[in-house]
C-alpha cells in the first residue's frame, strides 16, 4: 500500500504540524510553571488551557495522518 507523493507529503506535513504543537505545548507548560513559581496562578492556568488545546489539536492531526496512511484521506491532484 504505497502512497502517492502528494499523500506522502500530506502525511508528513500533518505529522510535522502535530510535532510542532506538541513541543509548543511543552514550552507553554514550562512557562506556566515559572508563572506559578512567581505566584501568577491565573496566568499559569491560562497558559495551561492553551497548551491543552494544542494537545487536542495535535491528537487530531496525528489521527488525520494515520487516516492518510490508511488511505481513508486522499489528496487529489488538480488537472
Amino acid at each position: 500500500m504505497n502512497l502517492t507523493k502528494p499523500n506522502l507529503n500530506l502525511r508528513r506535513d500533518l505529522r510535522q504540524a502535530a510535532a510542532l504543537l506538541k513541543w509548543s505545548g511543552v514550552d507553554l507548560f514550562t512557562i506556566a510553571q515559572r508563572f506559578i513559581a512567581v505566584g501568577d496562578e491565573v496566568g499559569a492556568n491560562e497558559l495551561m488551557k492553551i497548551a491543552l488545546g494544542f494537545q487536542e489539536t495535535e491528537d487530531r492531526l496525528a489521527a488525520y495522518a494515520d487516516e492518510v496512511q490508511a488511505k481513508r484521506i486522499v489528496r487529489a491532484t488538480i488537472e
